[in-house]
Formats: structure tokens, C-alpha cells, sequence
């Protein structure tokens, strides 16, 4: 198959950069900043640039604020030092011909009084996510995955306080040299928690109505565009059928066609959604994909366990622009080379995905070097 017949490696205009494929690395928690202080290091640096071939890079979840913090080891973009360690993670992905944004994370009530020194995590209500677990470093200096805390509600002052962390988190994305940044409004983590029917039961200008459980996205929204200058240099990742880490919506086909009408309205660059993709999860209807193709005119990221022939089928179909290969890029740091020749995909090592050093991280060998 030729490049120029291949939907994959056709290229994709996004906020003034020109993608040469259509393949996109999504975020994935590795857990490997450099402690004290959450600090991104040389080693991440040297991953990122390994997997520069990518239409486009989102970088990890990266905390926005202290409290914005959920699982151990895990980047900031919130103190100098941290600013620093990512400007030179995107100097190695520019350096390598590469594109890269930031994905903004605030967990919510998906953390742990070990991980937020005592404090009680945040959310838009005082729900426990029940049976979610969140990685921590224990006592003895040993990583486990233990209960998320109880968390208490965030007054409406709160709130608007969060949004200005989000809108200074991303003039530092800016500053750290990213190209974009990407807003996590998906898999239950705080945005989430204001979207979803379940999981917000407030009853301020945040909660209640559709309007107000969407409200905290739209403000978040639009202080991200304020912040980078650019509409289409913001992404907003959602997961419209996820029940991942405890948030259902009643009625998520509604929900979120209005999420993706109001992130239209402001202009943002690209929708990134997040397909449950575990056994018996549930099925996003071609229907459901075309609806919000109908109500979003910017560019559409699909992820979830897509092939390189699921993926072509998307983007011939029409509802996606790009699509996200997750697991695979871990142990092919070169996967758009291999998807372009049908090359056999290498598998990852479930047991270094998260901590550690370069084993399991930096250590997978590009095809060539395979051979």
C-alpha cells in the first residue's frame, strides 16, 4: 500500500502544524519523574524522542497543581523546576522532527492522603469512587496500588480556583515549549467528575443541570484558549461510555454531543475521545461517532484498541481525522514505520509499565535494530 493511498500516512493540518501521518501517541502513565519534586528527566526525554515519528505526541498526564496529583511518580508542570525538566523533553522531540502537547490532569478524587501530604483529595461532590485504586509509594519506599480516599466536595470558590491552575498550567506548557496542550475530561478523573450525572450531585452553578455539570469543562475550556493563545492549539480528551474509575453518565449520548457542541462554539482545536476498550465494555456506536462528526468541525482523535486495519476503516469512514495507538507504542518506539510495512508489532512488558528506569522504557529496539 502506498503512502499516498494509505489514510494513515496521509497528512493532517492541526492548529497550524502539519502532521505527516495520521498516527497519534496517546498519554500513558509511565511513572518515572525524578523525586523529590515530580520533576521530568533525561530519561523521559530520550523515550519521547525514540517515538518522534508520530503524526502527533500527548504527552502524559501531567498534575496542575498539588492537589491535581494522583498517582506516585508521576510529572508536574506546576514548579520551575518541573517548567525546565519539560522544556527539555520537547527540545528532544523537536530535535527529532517531532510534535508534541502537554496533557493537563487533575485527578480529583482518584488520589490518596499519601500522595496529597494528609489532605483529603477534591472533587465535584463528596462520592468515594469505590473499588478504584490509585498507585502510591509505600512507606518502605515500595510502589503498591491501594484504595483512593474519601474525598470532600470543592466549595464553588474552589472551583473557580482550579480553573486559573489550569489556565497558569498551560501558559507553563507554553513556556516549557509544547505545541498544545490537551485537556483530560475522560476516564473519571476530575472533569469527569463534574460531567457525569453519578458522580456529581451539586447543587451550585456546577451541578444539577446539564448546562451546569458542563459548565466547569466549558470555563476550563476557554481558559486553556485564553492561555495558549490559540483555540486550535487545545484538545479536550473525553470518554463518553467509559465507566472507567467509578463515572457513569445517565445518558451519555446526549451529555456529550452538548460537550462537543460547546467545545465547537469555542473553537478547539481537536476532541480526543477514549473508547472503553476492556472485555465486555461497552460498544460506541458508528452512530454515536457520526453524531458528534454532525455537531464538531475540528479534528477527531479516536483511540481504543485500534488494528491498522480498524484504524484505515475509521479514517475512510469519515468520523476520525486521527487515531491513537496506545500499548503499542510502548515496546515500538518506531510504530508508524512498522504500520506503514505491516512489520510484526513487538509486545510490551506489563511488568515495567509503571516505575522504574530504563528497562521496559527506553530499552525496546526500533525495528532495524530487531532485525
Amino acid at each position: 500500500m502506498s503512502e499516498i493511498r494509505d489514510p494513515l500516512f496521509r497528512s493532517h493540518s492541526l492548529g497550524g502544524l502539519t502532521l505527516p501521518n495520521r498516527i497519534v501517541m496517546p498519554p500513558m502513565t509511565r511513572s518515572r519523574a525524578s523525586q523529590p519534586g515530580d520533576i521530568p528527566n533525561a530519561l523521559m526525554a530520550e523515550y519521547y524522542a525514540q517515538r518522534a515519528s508520530a503524526g502527533l505526541i500527548v504527552s502524559e498526564g501531567t498534575w496542575i497543581s498539588p492537589l491535581g496529583k494522583g498517582y506516585a511518580w508521576t510529572p508536574g508542570i506546576h514548579t520551575p523546576a518541573q517548567v525546565a525538566g519539560w522544556r527539555a523533553i520537547t527540545e528532544a522531540v523537536h530535535g527529532a522532527g517531532g510534535r508534541i502537547f502537554a496533557q493537563l490532569w487533575h485527578v480529583g478524587r482518584l488520589s490518596h492522603v499519601r500522595l496529597l501530604d494528609g489532605q483529603s483529595p477534591v472533587s465535584s461532590s463528596a462520592l468515594q469512587a469505590e473499588g478504584v485504586k490509585v498507585y502510591v509509594d509505600e512507606a518502605d519506599g515500595q510502589p503498591g496500588f491501594v484504595q483512593a480516599s474519601p474525598p470532600r466536595a470543592l466549595s464553588t470558590t474552589e472551583v473557580r480556583a482550579i480553573v486559573e491552575e489550569y489556565r497558569q498550567a498551560a501558559r507553563n506548557a507554553m513556556a516549557a515549549g509544547f505545541d498544545g496542550v490537551e485537556l483530560h475530561a475522560a476516564n473519571g478523573y476530575l472533569v469527569n467528575q463534574f460531567i457525569d450525572s453519578n458522580a456529581n450531585n451539586r447543587s451550585d452553578a456546577y451541578g444539577g443541570s446539564l448546562d451546569k455539570r458542563l459548565r466547569f469543562l466549558d470555563e476550563v475550556a476557554r481558559a486553556l484558549v485564553e492561555a495558549t493563545g490559540d483555540p486550535a492549539r487545545v484538545g479536550i480528551r473525553l470518554a463518553p461510555l467509559t465507566t472507567l474509575n467509578g463515572c457513569v453518565d445517565a445518558d451519555p449520548e446526549t451529555t456529550y454531543i452538548a460537550a462537543a457542541k460547546k467545545l465547537a462554539e469555542i473553537g478547539v482545536g481537536y476532541l480526543h475521545i477514549a473508547e472503553a476498550d476492556w472485555e465486555d465494555a461497552p460498544h460506541m456506536p458508528d452512530t454515536f461517532k457520526q453524531q458528534l462528526r454532525a455537531v464538531f468541525p475540528g479534528t477527531l482523535i479516536y483511540a481504543g484498541k485500534y488494528t491498522a486495519e480498524r484504524a484505515r476503516a475509521a479514517l475512510d469512514a469519515g468520523w476520525a481525522d486521527l487515531i491513537a495507538f496506545g500499548r503499542p507504542f510502548v515496546a515500538n518506539p518506531d510504530l508508524p514505520e512498522r504500520l506503514r510495512i505491516g512489520a510484526p508489532l513487538a509486545a510490551h512488558d506489563r511488568d515495567t509499565l509503571f516505575g522504574g528506569g530504563a528497562r521496559g522504557f527506553t530499552d525496546y529496539p526500533a525495528l532495524q535494530a530487531a532485525a
